[in-house]
């Protein structure tokens, strides 16, 4: 409606016009049709009209404003990529915790060494036993260097102590009982052809030599007790004094021999023990032990009594005697 206004003011009045009627629905749609009426005017020859054709422009409140092109969509950042977890320091390992310095033993106090009674050297001469010819007139305190005969000694731990060991030699008189040659009569012989001393012989020996209590046998070790055999370690103690010490060996084939076959072991140590002082040295001699085999000994066939087996046995001349598991073959 406001466009066909305008064109009717804009068109000369001597020339009648008809404008129609139009509704406009767009600005592009009445600029059209300004143009289409005015190529439809007729114009007088004898009179030249100019006609001006201002620009049509919408009303502003028609005119829109262009809208802005959009934005492009921002380019979404690389996510970076995660980083790796830092690895812990390795922990230092733990200083151990010092160990506190050993406190340093204390130094015993040196006992001072008690002089013998006065009496002991007066009485020495009467009614003098061989054990008493080798005690000191002067007792040494026990934990020194030798023993005394008043009873000290006893404190010792013999499981361990050697004390007194060679202090003293035996008196002339001990030493000839001691080495005294061995009658062939209490030589025995095993059936694999041994010689041995029976044990109560090296007691006999040990009495005439010192005296009863004048020695014993102490253990050194608790026994070993083996599938067939029990071992135990004992110590030759004479008159105070360490004398020897041997390992002692039996052989057993039950449980129930076990007791004797560990009271055995005893004897055997002492008859190793012995062998220090002299007794039955000859036993050891291998001159002596073939003039004996020789002379004291004859040989002769036995069969075991279980598997049969026929063996060469040794026995003393004028005692072939046979002993189980063995039978004459």
């Amino acid at each position: 409606m406001y466009a066909a206004r305008w064109v009717r003011r804009s068109l000369p009045r001597a020339i009648p016009y008809r404008v129609p009627s139009i509704s406009i629905k767009s600005f592009s749609h009445s600029s059209t049709l300004a143009a289409e009426a005015a190529a439809e005017t007729p114009t007088p020859a004898s009179t030249t009209t100019t006609t001006t054709t201002a620009a049509v422009s919408p009303p502003a409140s028609q005119t829109s404003n262009p809208k802005p092109a959009p934005e492009p969509a921002p380019k979404p950042k690389p996510t970076p990529a995660p980083k790796p977890a830092p690895k812990p320091a390795p922990k230092p390992a733990p200083k151990p915790a010092p160990k506190p310095a050993p406190r340093p033993a204390p130094k015993p106090t040196p006992k001072p060494a008690t002089p013998a009674p006065a009496a002991a050297n007066s009485s020495a001469g009467k009614n003098t036993s061989p054990a008493d010819l080798t005690r000191p007139a002067v007792a040494i305190d026990s934990k020194s260097v030798g023993w005394s005969r008043a009873g000290r000694h006893n404190e010792v731990d013999w499981t361990q102590s050697f004390l007194g060991a060679s202090t003293t030699a035996v008196t002339p008189a001990q030493a000839e009982i001691l080495a005294a040659p061995l009658n062939v009569n209490d030589i025995e012989v095993k059936p694999d052809g041994i010689l041995y001393l029976p044990e109560i012989k090296y007691r006999r020996r040990l009495n005439q030599a010192f005296g009863p209590m004048g020695w014993s046998m102490i253990p050194r070790s608790d026994p070993v007790v083996g599938p067939n055999i029990v071992t135990r370690e004992y110590a030759l103690i004479v008159d105070g004094r360490f004398a020897a010490q041997a390992q002692g060996e039996n052989n057993y084939f039950d449980a129930s021999g076990l007791p004797s076959a560990v009271e055995g072991c005893k004897s055997n140590a002492l008859m190793r023990c012995c062998k220090d002082l002299g007794i039955a040295s000859e036993l050891w001699d291998p001159e002596f032990l073939r003039t004996f085999k020789k002379t004291h000994m004859v040989e002769a066939w036995g069969e075991h009594a279980v598997t049969g087996k026929k063996k060469r046995l040794w026995f003393k001349k004028g005692a072939v005697d046979f002993i189980y598991p063995y039978k004459k073959g």
